[in-house]
């Protein structure tokens, strides 16, 4: 087992790991359109396209078009493209969700040893 002070150093790693996915989501405005597409996944199997998300999230175009772009950069959600259509969704497979999920998991498991440790 790893001592504190090199668990402390795998988790900063992972942390500057999940910046960018952690940036993405830190933002009201893409959290709803992700609850948007969470929302969208259940009506539509491909994703949504941006005209349904801008109904859905009271956003113009352009802006639900730069929070995809974000979204996309910090590979957190996927594109389809069907002719000229494009649909968006949450990509579970292959996004980064897991990276955060680990990153969370082994917080949880520090916090546990080290107050377990502190513990009279």
């Amino acid at each position: 087992m790893l001592d504190r002070k090199e668990r402390l150093k795998e988790l900063a790693a992972e942390f500057n790991a999940c910046q960018r996915a952690l940036t993405a989501i830190g933002d009201e405005t893409r959290q709803s359109i992700i609850m948007a597409l969470i929302d969208g996944e259940s009506e539509c199997k491909q994703g949504i396209r941006v005209g349904e998300l801008t109904a859905r999230t009271n956003l113009s175009r352009p802006a639900v078009s730069h929070h995809l772009k974000v979204l996309k950069d910090a590979n957190l959600i996927g594109m389809s493209r069907e002719g000229t259509m494009n649909y968006y969704y949450l990509d579970i497979v292959r996004s980064d969700i897991f990276k955060l999920k680990r990153l969370f998991d082994n917080i949880g498991h520090f916090i546990h040893d080290y107050q377990d440790e502190s513990s009279p």
